[in-house]
This record gives structure tokens, sequence and C-alpha cells, in this order.
């Protein structure tokens, strides 16, 4: 099964007031690490201390690094139509939606998928279920947290073990069965088609 696993670092918890300083996607290929997509990202604001010391990235750390809109077009076309798995999923398509509507960017157009609620499914009784816990519960092997790359590696490797779990002679399970894992209904990124702007002087006759 070919995917891509995305995660992103932010300054903070709210899509719109805060804003993504890190991408990071890694496309998998037969349950193999194909290729990936990692990259700081400009705010235009300050990195609150709190979000810093999460995630280790500061302000001098993005201050030439290329702002968001400039960005989200490489972005989608590395993702192409594939599906795309995070772990609470939620979080950080909010973010890329927003700026995608913002900017009216081109988007990734595979399918939503959220390995938080699978786990829950498949991984019954853990303490919590956060990315760490997982992987650890699993022993996949693992350094540092809250950087993009990393963790959207991790989740990778947490979905091809949930897969594993769940698959039937060796055959991967359908996109459609997966999205009932979730819980939820299907998920995408707006496909936005950006309308010419009207020349100023068009609106003066």
């Amino acid at each position: 099964m070919k995917f891509i696993a995305f995660d992103l670092e932010t300054t903070g918890t709210v899509p719109g007031a805060d804003a993504i300083v890190e991408i990071g996607a890694v496309r998998f290929d037969n349950f193999q690490v194909e290729a990936i997509y990692s990259t700081l990202v400009n705010p235009r604001k300050p990195i609150p201390a709190a979000a810093s010391k999460v995630n280790g990235i500061s302000d001098e750390m993005v201050a030439n690094k290329p702002i968001i809109e400039d960005l989200l077009p490489s972005f989608a076309e590395f993702c192409e139509d594939l599906p795309m798995v995070a772990h609470n999923a939620s979080f950080d398509a909010q973010f890329l939606t927003n700026d995608i509507k913002k900017f009216e960017t081109i988007a990734p157009r595979g399918v939503i998928l959220d390995t938080l609620p699978i786990a829950r499914k498949i991984l019954p009784g853990l303490a919590n279920y956060k990315l760490g816990t997982l992987v650890q519960h699993l022993k996949i092997p693992s350094s540092e947290f809250h950087r993009a790359e990393a963790d959207a590696t991790y989740c990778g490797k947490l979905f091809i073990e949930l897969l594993n779990r769940i698959s039937s002679g060796g055959q991967a399970p359908r996109i459609e069965n997966l999205i009932a894992l979730t819980g939820r209904p299907e998920a995408r990124f707006p496909q936005i088609i950006r309308q010419p702007k009207q020349l100023d002087w068009l609106s003066e006759l």
C-alpha cells in the first residue's frame, strides 16, 4: 500500500490564530520509506516560548525559511492523491485546510486517515493513545518526538503495524474499511478552484 504520513509543528493549537512552523511528510510504498518532504516554515510571527519548549523550534531557525503559501503547492504535489495518514489527524488537517482556503492553493487529493481512533479500535486497553505511547507499546524504534519529520515517520510505521494486525492474506484493508474504523465520515482537503481577480479598472466600467 502506498500512502503519505504527515505531521505539523505549530505556534499553538488554534488554526487561524496560530501558524504552522514545520511540515513533515513521508511517502511509504510497500511499507518502506520512499521519499520525504520536510521543511521549516516562517510563521511571520514570534513563536511562543511554550511552543518552542515542546518542539525545540526557535524564531532564529525559521527566520529565513519559506512562508506557508509558497510551500503548499510543492506539498500538494508531493502528496498527490495518496491516502494522507496522521495521528489525531483533525488537528493537522484543520491547520492545513485553513491555509489552503486562505491562500487558495492546490491541496493533497487523497482521503485523510487518522491513526488515533484506528489504534483505539485495534489496540484496546492502553493507558492512553498518544503517539509516543503507541510507538513504545509496539516497540517501534524512536528517538526524538515533536519534530514533524520524525513524528510523521513514527505515524507511518504505526499505521503499518495497525494494518498488519487487520490484513487478511497479505492484502491491506480497503480504504472504505479503514475510514469505517475511524468512526468518522470520509475527510479530504478542500480542492480550491482559484477564481481570477477582476481588475480594478473593470469594476469602474
